[in-house]
């Protein structure tokens, strides 16, 4: 009894103290899983690189950009993200395509009258112009069309007009290839040659080159754009690109003192963006762009580019390139309010004092976007200072802007132009054919990062692996920084190979792109640069059926370098 007693009046024995003991015990335990949360939260934070590329490096803004097809050239001369790679979610319904069933050819043999032709006097007909508008001759060049092209689906076809000559009718059509990942539908017209026989039987003998029947062409007027119309850049719905059709990119211009007056204005000033890379030029053009919407302002843009030297054969940085080498100016001033630089403060420094227009400076990138929307003055002019990173455009959309100001990609499609030069070899591949990217350059010769790349893009290595992967004799399209194409000559035994270099009458001084480039450049060539060759070069290896990706499919090396496959996109 005694013991007891003792045991009880012991104080951390007490039988009164227990529930204390317990509290005391479940506290101490709390604050212990505390602390480690927090020091487990504190190691995140500090190494954590977050995804949203708005609170990310340039160089993690780079990675956001880039194709998903992992065609990347050379470490930062790549082909950027535009609106069209963003439309996966939006494209139209496809399945309405047209069949030779389709077509109705009517009864053969029969005139509008229902005699028999053959009953006719068919000599008297020899020798006559084809009547192109005739609904026979149209459906027997929709019919020669589809039977001649089996890789695209064809979506509207367009009326038949008179060709070069008596027996030659244009017509242009709407197509997408039966295969591969790209997004928006095609427009070609081509000469149809049309034979009439002895018994007045029209046939189909011949038909011509991509785009070679210009007649068909649809001409586009260069007309007036009442840009204030317009103002914060309403979105048009699910517009997708159509390619092959005649570009329009005029400037848009001004109606009236009154239209000028009575718009508002945005205005980007100096910064550190200028001679970066493509991606980082858009990534802040996109944020200026995106604000202009948010205060329901034009923007007014500078469409003189300074291309980085990356890009550039002479290694220097270039001024001078038109914006419109590179993008769509003609859907962006058709879905957005947006005017040039030069117009705008021509028309500034005429009509401002009569009219007394007000200009709002802004030299501080924290000052919101949502402080700017009471802002009544015709001119919002943001300026910036030359210390980077802090001069950089796309600081005005970082924080909580992010939840406020939206990027609109939609509205940056690339150039048609370069589209079309894309579209050319396509069909002259017949949209039937494998693509490859092989990387090297100085991913290849950097064997500390990427110790297997060389060995695996070696030409035994390439005819190895992709005799397993494509059949023997296809039409193989090779995407490459490598400078000599001969590297990859053991791969003609296998496949027939085609390089962009193989198609530079496409660019040359006697083709189209170079014409309408140097009427665009004010009388003065243009050349074909890094980056409008890294951006064909990707979008033709985007058509192929199959498509063999360097850091996917011929080697186990990472996109990024050694210990980076985990995060590699």
């Amino acid at each position: 009894m005694y013991g007891r007693s003792s045991l009880y009046r012991t104080g951390s024995f007490r039988v009164e103290n227990v529930g204390q003991n317990v509290l005391a015990l479940i506290g101490n335990l709390c604050f212990s899983i505390f602390v480690l949360g927090v020091l487990i939260f504190t190691i995140i934070a500090t190494t954590y690189e977050p995804e949203d590329p708005l609170f990310s490096t340039p160089r993690k803004i780079t990675k956001f950009l880039l194709s998903e097809s992992n065609a990347t050239f050379t470490k930062d001369s790549t082909n950027v993200r535009t609106g069209e790679d963003f439309m996966t979610s939006q494209q139209p319904e496809f399945a309405n395509f047209i069949n030779v069933s389709d077509v109705d050819l009517g009864d053969i043999g029969v005139d509008s009258n229902g005699n028999d032709v053959a009953e006719l006097d068919c000599k008297a007909e020899i020798g006559k112009p084809i009547d192109c508008r005739d609904p026979e001759v149209f459906h027997l060049m929709m019919t020669a069309a589809i039977e001649r092209f089996k890789d695209i689906h064809f979506y509207r076809f367009g009326k038949a007009v008179r060709g070069t000559n008596d027996s030659s009718c244009h017509m242009a059509w709407r197509f997408r290839p039966n295969e591969g990942k790209v997004t928006g539908f095609y427009k070609d017209y081509r000469e149809f040659v049309i034979r009439r026989s002895d018994n007045c039987t029209l046939s189909v003998v011949g038909i011509g080159e991509y785009h070679s029947g210009a007649n068909a062409r649809k001409k586009k007027k260069n007309q007036k754009v009442g840009f204030e119309k317009r103002a914060g850049g309403e979105q048009q719905g699910n517009v997708v690109p159509i390619f092959g059709e005649s570009v329009n990119d005029t400037l848009p211009v001004v109606e009236s003192e009154e239209s000028f007056r009575r718009g508002k204005y945005l205005f980007y000033s100096g910064g550190g963006d200028r001679c970066k890379s493509m991606d980082h030029y858009l990534w802040s053009f996109m944020c200026a762009l995106g604000e202009a919407q948010y205060l329901k302002r034009t923007l007014v843009m500078d469409l003189s580019l300074c291309l980085s030297s990356i890009y550039t054969a002479s290694g220097l940085d270039e001024e001078g390139r038109d914006f419109r080498f590179y993008f769509d100016f003609e859907h962006l001033k058709e879905s957005a309010s947006v005017l040039d630089q030069a117009q705008f403060w021509a028309n500034w420094n005429k009509w401002h004092q009569k009219n007394r227009l007000e200009l709002h400076l802004v030299e501080d990138y924290r000052i919101t976007p949502e402080k700017l929307a009471r802002v009544k003055d015709t001119l919002v002019m943001r300026k910036f200072g030359s210390v980077e990173p802090d001069n950089y455009w796309y600081r005005v959309c970082e924080g909580d802007t992010e939840s406020v100001v939206q990027r609109p990609w939609h509205l940056i499609w690339k150039s048609k132009r370069l589209m079309d030069v894309v579209t050319t070899i396509a069909t002259k591949l017949h949209w039937d054919f494998d693509s490859v990217h092989v990387v090297r350059g100085e991913k290849a010769r950097d064997r500390d990062r990427w110790p297997n790349l060389a060995s695996d893009t070696s030409p035994e290595a390439l005819l190895l692996t992709l005799q397993d992967k494509i059949d023997e004799g296809r039409d193989l399209y090779i995407a490459s920084d490598e400078p000599d194409t001969a590297f990859f000559n053991p791969l003609k035994d296998k496949f027939t190979t085609h390089f962009l270099d193989d198609y530079r009458d496409l660019w040359d001084e006697n083709s189209e792109w170079y014409s309408e480039t140097t009427k665009l450049n004010n009388g003065v060539p243009v050349e074909f640069d890094g980056y409008m060759r890294a951006s064909v070069d990707t979008e033709i290896f985007l058509r192929g059926k199959k498509q063999i990706e360097t850091f996917n499919d011929l080697t186990k090396d990472c996109k990024d370098g050694v210990h980076t496959c985990s995060s590699a996109s």
